[in-house]
């Protein structure tokens, strides 16, 4: 006896659309194709249509960096912080790109720029940090982007930058008030530092009271994963045997106390231009 069956179906997931294989939603959002996606739009597409990787319409013009095909998409009600399977939502695709635009749109649309975190899931602004796309990095920052937001793998953005060479988003995080010795298994920006060879970044972050003598988990300082005799190593050696003096300390003091305020508030104090300079790490 034949059983009648009925024809395949895109699988309904709540509120968000259906499963579906990647459309022409997807497609023209992806390639910035304006008036496509608008004709799209108008004939009665979803614009909160899932491919089979939960990417939707508005991550694909955000990874692209489409502002113009993000502002569309969000007219029509398009999912401001819809995940995908790895949990990444539009802001943090547009991070990564490092669309500032995007970034500034959908923040302006009410994106959390502070989405919970998962095993499989970075912030926006490590996402900015990977990428070393400072702008971004400051945009969000400015809009309250957590600075010590920890992922599992990577730890905090300062260790992302800092493992990825990307000094601009370092000091962008380091003048907002970022932990210079945060650690992830014991391990430190400085330690990233080391292990990457850049002596600017190694200065900078001792400029900001990083730690030389920190150990991580293989009780290894800084030093230890450098070359030696070489730029890093020595610029170490002579961090390592060279007392700091009173007045680096005393800024760091004063940072330290002040923590995420400090860049506001040292503006403000009644003090000669040159030490409100030298405060503020201008």
């Amino acid at each position: 006896m034949e059983m009648d069956t009925e024809p395949d179906r895109p699988y309904f997931f709540g509120d968000i659309g259906c499963w579906s294989e990647r459309t022409e939603v997807h497609e023209a959002a992806a390639l910035g194709h304006t008036l496509r996606l608008q004709e799209l739009i108008q004939s009665g597409a979803s614009v909160n249509i899932v491919a089979v990787d939960s990417i939707t319409p508005l991550h694909e013009a955000c990874i692209q960096g489409q502002t113009q095909c993000v502002r569309l998409l969000l007219d029509a009600g398009a999912q401001v912080d819809a995940r995908n399977v790895d949990g990444s939502t539009p802001l943090c695709d547009a991070c990564s790109a490092g669309s500032l635009e995007c970034v500034q749109l959908l923040l302006e649309r009410g994106a959390t720029v502070n989405p919970a975190l998962t095993s499989r899931t970075t912030s926006p602004l490590h996402e900015a940090c990977m990428g070393g796309n400072s702008d971004c990095v400051r945009l969000v920052i400015s809009k309250g982007a957590e600075l010590e937001a920890y992922d599992l793998y990577y730890g905090t953005p300062l260790h992302v930058a800092c493992a990825n060479k990307h000094v601009d988003c370092a000091k962008a995080l380091l003048n907002a008030g970022a932990k210079v010795n945060a650690a992830r298994l014991h391990e430190t920006a400085l330690h990233h530092a080391a292990k990457v060879k850049n002596v600017e970044l190694i200065e900078m972050l001792v400029e900001f009271g990083g730690n030389v003598y920190a150990r991580d988990k293989h009780d290894k300082k800084p030093i230890d994963y450098t070359k030696h005799g070489s730029p890093p190593a020595l610029c170490l050696q002579f961090y390592e045997s060279t007392p700091l003096s009173l007045q680096h300390l005393s800024r760091v003091a004063l940072r330290a106390a002040l923590g995420t305020r400090a860049q506001e508030v040292v503006s403000k104090l009644s003090l000669p231009n040159r030490i409100i300079r030298y405060l503020c790490y201008c």
